[in-house]
Order: structure tokens, then C-alpha cells, then sequence
């Protein structure tokens, strides 16, 4: 389980070291790696971690759920636009493990999207051999 700590109301963590070096540790040579998030207003993508995408995704899920938008939930907690980008967005990845190593493009990184923080966060991964 990895501990995440936010510190903005929405950020984009690259936690694509932590999901290696935990593979790693497993011991898995081949097999699959399921990152997934405990939270409904959080995401797992896989993607670039490059500044100027990174702000065009934060962007773009703002466009598509933007905050106070007469959502009914907002009567209960004041985040449905947060809910419904992680929707969007999706709670887990699998990723291949090949020679104890995750699988992955050049430019791909496991990305971690808070969207109602800041908050203490957890991820659950579970490898499995095969």
C-alpha cells in the first residue's frame, strides 16, 4: 500500500518509482501489477508527465465536471465535479511485469490525480505473478 499525502486541492503525482521499487521487492519476475485507488475522487492514469499535458489534462477535466455546476451531491459535500472526473478518469491500471520491472513505454509514467485534497491517500498494489 502506498501512503500519498496532497497538498493542493487538485495535483498530479508521478508515483511511477514507488509502484517499481514495490514491484521490485516483490520478487515478481513476470506477472501484473494492479494500481489501484481506494478514493472516489482520485484517479490512476498512465500517461506523460510533462508540465504543459499535465495542465491540459487538469484543464480539460475541469471543462468536461467543472466545480459548482448545480450538481445534487453538492448539497452533501461540495465536490461532485470531483467524483464525477474521477470517474472519468478511472480508479486502477494493470501493467505487465517483465525481468521485475514494470512494462512501459518511453515516455509513460503511473500518474496519481487528487481532485478533492489535500488529503492522506492510499493505493493499493497487488502484483501477481504469472
Amino acid at each position: 500500500m502506498l501512503e500519498i499525502k496532497t497538498e493542493k486541492p487538485v495535483q498530479v503525482i508521478d508515483i511511477t518509482h514507488q509502484v517499481n521499487d514495490a514491484v521490485k521487492e516483490s520478487g515478481v519476475e513476470e506477472g501484473l501489477c494492479l494500481v489501484y485507488t481506494l478514493h472516489t475522487t482520485t484517479g490512476i492514469v498512465i500517461n506523460e508527465a510533462e508540465s504543459g499535458l499535465v495542465q491540459d489534462l487538469l484543464r480539460r477535466m475541469a471543462s468536461l465536471a467543472p466545480p459548482g455546476d448545480g450538481y445534487l451531491h453538492d448539497r452533501i459535500d461540495d465536490n461532485a465535479h470531483a467524483h464525477l472526473q474521477a470517474v472519468l478518469l478511472g480508479n486502477s491500471q494493470t501493467i505487465p511485469i517483465e525481468e521485475g520491472c514494470l512494462v512501459m513505454g518511453t515516455w509513460q509514467r503511473v500518474l496519481f490525480l487528487e481532485l478533492d485534497g489535500p488529503r492522506r491517500r492510499n493505493v493499493l498494489l497487488k502484483i501477481l505473478p504469472g
